[in-house]
């Protein structure tokens, strides 16, 4: 007599088990589900007061959700379920995540528009992290192309639409309706920044040669040691830092497009600017 039920496949009609996965395959995803309640933590906590603790739980989430997938490519343990798991992730940390944290810190001080501009910095996000994806997978771009973002990359973005209360942390801003307004205006521009064009060098190719890997390692640890002891301090100088290099990378991408140019039409000569 036939059962009513099919008989259960397991893992897709015959593929392996999952007690047959290797250990190193689960790390990445681990990483990135850790991030995900970090960064939901942080939202809990910001509702609750816990400002300080809530912005070093999605400053800790940025931090895993962007080496999840650096750690997947060292182990050799990428997948299509992890590369997934890590964009629905990344809008979560990136997007969601710190623009909560700042409507519940600083953004409702100025009511609606408040709230309008931590939509707009949330769906900005998503956005970033959809062109990203798409253009991963172009293959027409040239290779020294693929050395800029395009727009700010969304862990950037979301270090840098906290400015704010880290200057409140640092008691150089005091939190009221006009600095809500204010913030509002400086997260839309934030946000604005992740679906722009402007080109932001990555850094990925960068090679550092053999006579300086000892004062890179000491210039990383001084950061990481004054992150530690002067966090909010660190993160403003840094933040600010940052800024002032978008403009500069917009300007070596205009020149380098210009000697590519130059190259193409048969030159060694660089266009004039």
């Amino acid at each position: 007599m036939p059962t009513p039920f099919q008989p259960f496949e397991p893992h897709g009609r015959g593929g392996p088990r999952i007690r047959e996965i290797p250990l190193r395959m689960i790390l990445p995803n681990l990483i990135t589900v850790l991030a995900i309640c970090a960064g939901l933590s942080g939202v809990r906590l910001a509702f609750e007061m816990r400002f300080e603790t809530a912005v070093v739980m999605v400053l800790i989430a940025a931090f895993l959700d962007g080496i999840d997938g650096r750690v997947a490519r060292i182990l050799k343990a990428t997948s299509k379920f992890g590369a997934q798991m890590d964009s629905l992730a990344d809008i979560v940390n990136f997007g969601v995540a710190p623009a909560l944290v700042l409507y519940a810190f600083l953004l409702d001080r100025a009511g609606s528009p408040g709230w309008i501009a931590a939509l707009l910095f949330a769906i900005a996000c998503g956005l970033r992290l959809a062109r990203f994806n798409v253009l991963d997978e172009d293959q027409e771009r040239a290779a020294w192309q693929a050395e800029y973002f395009v727009g700010v990359p969304a862990p950037a973005g979301a270090v840098v639409v906290m400015l704010p209360i880290y200057l409140v942390f640092l008691g150089a801003v005091v939190p009221d309706r006009v600095v809500g307004f204010i913030c509002c205006g400086f997260t839309v521009l934030v946000a604005f920044l992740l679906v722009s064009r402007l080109p932001v060098y990555s850094g990925k190719t960068v090679k550092v040669p053999g006579d300086k890997v000892l004062p890179v390692i000491l210039g990383v640890a001084l950061f990481v040691l004054l992150l530690i002891t002067y966090p909010w301090q660190t993160l403003s100088v840094s933040v600010i830092a940052y800024l002032v290099f978008l403009p500069l990378s917009a300007r070596a991408y205009a020149r380098r497009a210009k000697l590519e140019a130059a190259k193409a039409a048969g030159t060694d000569q660089p266009v004039a600017d």
